[in-house]
């Protein structure tokens, strides 16, 4: 018996990252326009690494507060009081390890082995992912796709849902569709939670991308007190904080132990120093996630109006988010064409048969990037796209 065969079945059931195979592949080539991942192009700025680096320099290096730092809990009730005009107390704030752990936190918190939680696809695949590590089981429901857009069908949902449905998992604005909910939207789905008793995990790290201006719209925008959500959340995207790995949760005060107890026995808390850039990301940050956007804006502009215009690419802007999903004729494998474009073009695009049940023909490119840069990209897309 070999090594990895007797490792558990959960692990070796993790499935490796479709992205991820496409970014080591051609990870490093000279000329590359690297478009695949969620991420900007802007080191983190300086505010917010003298920040940290300060607390470092003066020994802020110990264990610490395993829900996240007072003054960090604090600068994120006051930052939701800014942008989404709900002053909520310091006890609904709970810092993590990542976004990403504070989706594994959540799950783990709602769901048991053979649970399921429903979430909308084409999704950013770490949903999905971190379910069936867990022993619960993810359930896709594919959101509607019509003359570039996409849609949530509330009845689609519904069949889905059946007695060991513990929850759904809502990302909007949605990674990778640009799928933007609405008000309504929101409230029917909260609405459909209630009646079957379910909780919404919602996933809203691109609220401020939101090209109508201000910020999408929130479930805290239609919820009432002792709904049944939790928010995961991440500094990655706002901030340029990408690799600084510091999410955060918004839940009910009543979760709190359970919620520290998670944190205490994966990671122990958040290192004190990161705590602390995080704070400046927060207190300081509002101007250049202002420029973050309006950057987004224009390079969305400049991909999607070229890339429609060669009439072979069925797409339109994205309401929000930071991502352009394209559906490109002639493409029917959208990894095997990942593959060719990068080395053809030099563009790293994600393929779409990473992001689930609806995303197959499609391919994901990220545009928080140098508006001149994306230009480049588009160029060289189209070209590629017209020899089809």
């Amino acid at each position: 018996m070999s090594i990895v065969s007797s490792l558990s079945p959960r692990a070796l059931a993790a499935p490796e990252s479709g992205i991820v195979e496409l970014v080591n592949y051609a990870r490093g080539r000279e000329g590359l326009l690297p478009l695949w991942v969620g991420e900007g192009d802007l080191p983190t700025p300086d505010f917010i690494s003298r920040a940290a680096m300060d607390a470092l320099a003066s020994g802020e290096t110990f264990y610490t507060w395993q829900r996240g730092i007072p003054e960090l809990r604090q600068a994120l009730s006051d930052y939701y009081d800014r942008h989404f005009g709900i002053r909520l107390p310091v006890e609904h704030f709970y810092v993590t390890g990542s976004g990403m752990q504070a989706i594994q936190i959540a799950v783990q918190a709602l769901t048991s082995p053979d649970d399921e939680l429903v979430y909308l696809s084409p999704s950013w695949p770490n949903i999905a992912a971190a379910l069936e590590i867990s022993g619960a089981r993810s359930v896709g429901v594919e959101l509607q796709f019509e003359g570039g857009k996409w849609a949530v069908d509330l009845d689609r949902i519904e069949t889905a849902i059946t007695p060991k449905t513990k929850g759904i998992f809502i990302n909007t604005p949605s990674n990778p569709t640009g799928w933007t909910a609405t008000k309504q939207d929101l409230g029917d789905l909260l609405a459909l939670a209630r009646r079957h008793g379910l909780w919404i995990m919602a996933d809203e790290i691109y609220a401020r991308y939101y090209f109508a201006g201000g910020r999408a719209p929130s479930f805290l925008d239609v919820m009432d007190e002792g709904d049944k959500v939790i928010f995961v959340n991440s500094f990655s995207k706002n901030w340029s904080m990408t690799g600084w790995r510091v999410g955060w949760i918004v839940a009910p005060p009543e979760m709190g132990q359970v919620l520290e107890n998670l944190i205490q026995y994966s990671t122990s808390g958040v290192a004190q120093f990161m705590q602390k850039g995080a704070v400046a990301a927060l207190d300081q940050g509002d101007d250049f996630v202002a420029a973050n956007i309006a950057k987004a804006a224009r390079s969305r502009d400049i991909l999607c109006d070229a890339l429609v215009a060669t009439n072979r690419v069925e797409t339109l802007k994205p309401d929000g988010a930071i991502y352009a999903f394209l559906k490109i004729d002639g493409v029917a494998d959208s990894r095997k064409a990942a593959l060719d474009i990068v080395d053809k073009t030099g563009v790293g695009l994600a393929p779409g048969t990473a992001f689930g049940p609806g995303g197959e023909l499609f391919l994901r490119a990220c545009f928080l990037r140098d508006p001149t840069q994306v230009a480049i990209a588009a160029e060289r897309l189209c070209d590629y796209i017209l020899k089809l």
